[in-house]
């Protein structure tokens, strides 16, 4: 039986259908590029770097090329090398400005504890310690203390002889040769400004008419800081006419020019001569004026110059051994 289709019409008797061609057995996949979404997050993969023709109309600018490994190693090390050096120095400022003075407190307390019981032993002897002009003086060793009201009720020194600086590490010196207090002359007395116990500080602080106190085994000396340059023409009507000012006035004669307070180079030493600037003039005692000047580095942290303070004795009163505890009047000036 003939299970051959009817031939359709107009077709030749026997005609058969080409059988379709057949499909490839490999083929490519339709990728479809979609935006990754909440909901479909799907790899997109990034072009071939080698391929570089799909960026040829890309105007941005090119990265600068990265710097040599040499001089980024030469300012790496130029950076470690200054932040080594600033902290050695804020190492040196911080021994320098605390650490010294913690050491120079105790050398300090050890002087005045040991000057304390000197006086304290001297006092026991027969009638109380011997009024006069005696003094015992050894490098280092102190004789004599420093009040300064103006800076304060708790300002106090104890001096030592000696302006080495082992000398100022212990408080203020005295310059060996000088006057000593109370004495015609100048008594003169060096002291550090920055580190090491610094006590003169604030010595710019100090006016006309301050008191700087000294006291000694027998005695209590007030010197007062001279008139400032720019006091001294108008002084017996300005200044000089407060009842804390008596006694000081410009001097004259050979003190013609000086002043409480003025800064000169560290080779002027003449500052301290008998008469201050004229190391060459020799007074008779009776002719001498008693002063007292300080002396110290400025300006703060600098060697550069020194800060000289001048002042005269205006008060000079005995002590009771039966009543130690009366001090003279100034120094209750206290600020």
């Amino acid at each position: 039986m003939n299970h051959n289709p009817p031939p359709a019409a107009g077709r030749p008797a026997g005609w058969r259908p080409r059988p379709a061609p057949e499909q490839p057995t490999a083929f490519l996949p339709k990728i479809d590029v979609l935006h990754a979404g909440p909901q479909d997050q799907r790899f997109i993969p990034e072009p071939d770097e080698e391929d570089t023709g799909w960026i040829e109309d890309d105007d941005r600018l090119e990265s600068p090329p990265p710097p040599k490994d040499t001089a980024r190693k030469v300012v790496r090390s130029f950076g470690e090398l200054f932040i080594t050096a600033g902290m050695v120095i804020l190492l040196f400022v911080v021994y320098e400005v605390y650490w010294t003075d913690l050491i120079s407190a105790g050398k300090q307390n050890q002087a005045t504890s040991s000057l304390d019981s000197q006086w304290k032993d001297q006092d026991t002897v027969g009638n109380g310690p011997q009024r006069g002009t005696h003094y015992d003086l050894a490098e280092g060793k102190g004789f004599a203390k420093l009040y300064v009201p103006a800076l304060g009720a708790d300002y106090h020194f104890t001096i030592v002889e000696g302006t080495t600086d082992a000398d100022l590490d212990i408080g203020p010196g005295h310059y060996i040769g000088s006057a000593l207090p109370g004495q015609p002359g100048d008594f003169a007395v060096a002291g550090h400004r920055v580190g090491k116990g610094a006590p003169f500080n604030d010595l710019d602080l100090i006016s006309s008419c301050d008191a700087i106190v000294v006291e000694t085994e027998t005695d209590w000396f007030v010197y007062r800081m001279l008139p400032t340059k720019d006091e001294v023409a108008g002084w017996a009507t300005g200044k000089g006419a407060q009842p804390q000012c008596k006694g000081v006035a410009p001097l004259g004669g050979p003190y013609a020019g000086l002043v409480g307070q003025e800064t000169v180079l560290p080779s002027q030493g003449d500052v301290i001569a008998p008469v201050p600037h004229q190391a060459n003039l020799q007074l008779p005692a009776g002719q001498q004026a008693s002063l007292m000047t300080l002396t110290t580095c400025t300006p703060k942290f600098s060697a550069s110059h020194r800060l000289i303070l001048h002042s005269v004795l205006t008060n000079q009163y005995p002590k009771d051994p039966k009543h130690p505890e009366q001090v003279p009047p100034a120094l209750k000036e206290t600020d």
